[in-house]
């Protein structure tokens, strides 16, 4: 069977969830498929684990466009490749469009994961423009389309059918992302978050990624303001989406900085073994988002060892078990689309609960951490998770 993988990030260019779990995902099902990747960007490795990518950049031509038409102007390239395919998969909307034509132009099943839902993520019209209306046309006709739809978890699964309700929710799968425990275990040494300017000795709330609305960071900024003083708040913080997000989480940090010590703000991508270091020495991971289809960050911090408070929204409830591997906050939302705390107080108050509650119980964090650990290794291996989508692709195949 030859599956094409589209996807808009993969090694080394990946920059969220979606472009680990393409990496990941690929890496295990090349030993059992013949597996091509198509990814935007630049010219990269033609192998990856046994099987074979080729890249695609945005042409020429529209050097100057709108995002979203340099989006479609890639997959155009890409969609001739794909020819001799048995069934194509797309990751996100910025592939989805590939995989909706090529499925239409050879005649194969086009099956897509769902990551993120663009009806969901309405502040994106800030970024996009007009282009935001492309990218929510594309995402719409690709999952009314397609084959088969894989939900990362069964709260995403509920917003695919909430968000699109004329498709069949009998193509639709849950499939959850997974963690690579061999790579992703505790590291206790120290050497890394010295260097970062973290301290070993003192509790620690860490949070790690990118700057969007999604991600919830101005709620956690908020709440940090109550954490004891001898507690450091990390940031790995990723660029903001907008400038105005930008200005409004530079204000917070000031704010927080100019009223208690130990907020340590580290605005670069870190590479994996100093961010295993960071999170093995975390008493409490924060994630305080708005929407979150699943959460692999989650994933790795438990794998690390880390006791997570997570904002109870999407698919984080399949992850963290509240009690055991960490603490859920309970989240109100509004239903236009945005994810807004009905009683954003509230929500900061009830998360500020959680992080003390964790943080001033290290022995506690700690077994947290544990089972969070038992818990990756158990239930969210990339080996069980291939075969899941393997039976999904035999699902849409002629016999």
């Amino acid at each position: 069977m030859r599956v094409d993988i589209v996807t808009k990030e993969f090694p080394p260019e990946i920059y969220g969830g979606a472009g680990v779990h393409v990496a990941e995902l690929s890496r295990v099902l090349a030993k059992h498929v013949d597996l091509q990747v198509r990814a935007f960007g630049a010219p990269r490795d033609a192998e990856f684990h046994g099987a074979t990518v080729t890249s695609y950049s945005t042409p020429e031509d529209l050097s100057e466009a709108n995002a979203a038409l340099q989006t479609l102007g890639v997959d155009l390239r890409i969609v001739p490749d794909i020819a001799g395919a048995d069934l194509v998969h797309s990751h996100t909307w910025y592939a989805n469009m590939a995989g909706h034509l090529a499925s239409l132009l050879h005649g194969i099943p086009h099956v897509l994961s769902a990551h993120s839902l663009e009806p969901l993520r309405p502040w994106k019209a800030e970024q996009l423009g007009g282009g935001y209306a492309l990218s929510s046309w594309v995402e719409k006709t690709a999952y009314e389309a397609a084959a088969a739809i894989i939900a990362v978890s069964e709260g995403m699964r509920q917003d695919i059918l909430r968000s699109y309700p004329n498709v069949d929710p009998a193509k639709v799968r849950v499939v959850h992302n997974g963690i690579d425990v061999d790579m992703w275990q505790p590291d206790n040494g120290e050497d890394a978050i010295r260097a970062l300017g973290m301290d070993p000795d003192k509790p620690s709330v860490v949070f790690v990624g990118r700057n969007t609305r999604q991600k919830g960071v101005p709620y956690l900024l908020k709440a940090a303001a109550s954490l004891p003083e001898d507690v450091q708040l990390v940031l790995c913080l990723g660029a903001a989406d907008t400038p105005e997000l930008a200005a409004e989480t530079a204000r917070l940090i000031e704010e927080l900085q100019g009223k208690r010590e130990g907020v340590l703000l580290i605005e670069r991508m870190l590479p994996r073994h100093e961010l295993i270091q960071v999170l093995s020495h975390a008493t409490a991971f924060a994630c305080p988002s708005i929407y979150e289809p699943l959460g692999i960050v989650n994933l790795e911090a438990m794998a690390c060892g880390a006791a997570v408070v997570a904002s109870a929204t999407g698919g984080i409830p399949e992850v963290v078990q509240p009690g055991e591997t960490g603490l859920l906050v309970e989240l109100e939302q509004v239903t236009d689309g945005t994810g807004t705390p009905l009683d954003p107080e509230k929500f900061v108050a009830h998360f500020a609960a959680a992080l003390n509650e964790v943080v001033s119980d290290p022995a506690r964090a700690k077994v947290m951490g544990a089972a969070g650990r038992v818990r990756a290794e158990q239930h969210f291996s990339w080996e069980s998770i291939t075969e899941t989508t393997l039976e999904v692709y035999r699902s849409v195949l002629a016999p």
